[in-house]
């Protein structure tokens, strides 16, 4: 294998910006913006216009000083054709292997419950107030989409990846037409809050696990890596670090277009309404926006967004849990099927209850994802030999594990 990587490695093409990277930047980028990017206005504005500004120029080097990170920590296996599981077992062995395991799960499981609200919620406002309908009974409408949304990826995985994939574009096409509409009605009301500037370094902390959350794309570095070390051998490291910069640099752009021209568009009365509502930005803007474009658009792009995230976290939760589950007595037929029950329940529960979906964000979903997306390759960086020439500098290592820090420290501060 090292033979066939080092010969691989020195006919290697250099690390110059190819159509291919730029493809692959869009997959990365297209991994990022799911339904997160529609909660992302509300939590992010909620603390001014101010911190808001702040958060978006720490939003770029957060995103890909951990991506670029996670990569290089792939990239440090022996095995070229290893994901993050084979690269952690390697580095850390099989005990630091189901920590991971685990931890990836309880990564992903939560986002899934989150959809579950969000679709059910998507769907119950869409039918009040633009349908005119009375409201479907919880239970019923919540069992009915999530029973939906579940079929399409035991019964149609490959359709479902399919259709998911295709979504992603026009999605991110109809956000920034939605963004550019919404220009018109900027008005000045998030300027003229006076910024408390003693309190501004809590207000983005208590930010940060909602970046974390909205800009992740780790599931799908470990495919990209592979097929990195695959093509270019040793000059992989600079082909990934330039691509997921890129990625970065291509959702700081767009999503933070997006952030600020509906809170600018909107006052800190109505974002405070769409937190207490529990419905995304785009559903709240529907409800209370005359445009018969906002009130039809703004319901189908937030359904469109959770339903395209669902399908691949949910994929990502069951084989994390049927990994977990499996053992001699309980074969992989029966854990796929304790797996499936298990989270379709769990699922359908949590969105009877309705809690709140940024509340779950950033105490369930953002924490895990930091601990293995920050901190878990600069603590490679330190501790595994393999990792001593995929070091970052000092201080993007210092900055890195900060935000990681700063990601689990806020949720804990939060739930006090």
């Amino acid at each position: 294998m090292q033979t066939t990587t080092s010969s691989a490695s020195a006919t290697a093409p250099k690390a110059k910006w190819t159509y291919k990277d730029f493809t692959w930047a869009l997959s990365l980028f297209g991994t990022a913006v799911g339904a997160g990017v529609l909660f992302l206005p509300i939590k992010a504005g909620a603390g001014g216009f101010w911190p808001l500004v702040i958060l978006a120029l720490i939003a770029a080097p957060m995103t890909w000083f951990a991506h670029k990170g996670l990569a290089r920590f792939v990239l440090s296996s022996k095995n070229p054709d290893a994901d993050i599981t084979d690269t952690v077992e390697e580095h850390f062995g099989k005990s630091g292997a189901k920590i991971i395991t685990f931890a990836y799960f309880f990564a992903i499981y939560p986002i899934v419950l989150i959809y579950g609200v969000g679709i059910t919620n998507t769907v119950d406002s869409f039918l009040v107030n633009q349908m005119g309908m009375e409201s479907i009974p919880r239970p019923l409408l919540s069992g009915v989409l999530i029973a939906l949304m579940t079929a399409g990826v035991v019964f149609g995985k490959e359709l479902m990846l399919k259709a998911t994939s295709a979504m992603v574009y026009p999605l991110v096409f109809i956000l920034l037409a939605l963004s550019v509409y919404l220009i018109p009605g900027w008005n000045t009301s998030m300027m003229e809050v006076a910024p408390d500037w003693s309190a501004m370094p809590t207000v983005i902390w208590l930010a940060i696990p909602i970046i974390v959350f909205s800009f992740n794309h780790s599931p799908i570095i470990s495919q990209f890596t592979k097929e990195q070390r695959r093509v270019y051998g040793d000059n992989a490291v600079a082909k990934t670090d330039m691509i997921t910069g890129g990625a970065a640099m291509m959702l700081m752009g767009f999503v933070m277009f997006f952030v600020f021209s509906v809170v600018l568009s909107m006052s800190p009365e109505q974002l405070a309404m769409a937190q207490a509502e529990n419905i995304s930005v785009l559903s709240y803007l529907a409800n209370v926006h005359e445009s018969p474009l906002i009130s039809l658009l703004g319901p189908l792009v937030a359904f469109a967004a959770i339903t395209s995230s669902y399908f691949g976290h949910f994929l990502g939760a069951h084989e994390g849990l049927v990994g977990l589950v499996k053992s001699e007595k309980t074969p992989a037929k029966k854990a796929e099927k304790i797996s499936l029950g298990f989270i379709v329940i769990t699922t359908w529960i949590v969105a009877i209850v309705n809690p709140s979906i940024l509340g779950m964000i950033e105490t369930m979903g953002a924490p895990m994802i930091a601990g293995i997306l920050f901190l878990m390759p600069v603590f490679a960086m330190y501790k595994v030999p393999a990792m001593a020439k995929y070091k970052t500098s000092a201080p993007v290592r210092i900055f890195t594990a900060l935000c990681g820090v700063a990601a689990i420290t806020s949720v804990i501060y939060g739930a006090l």
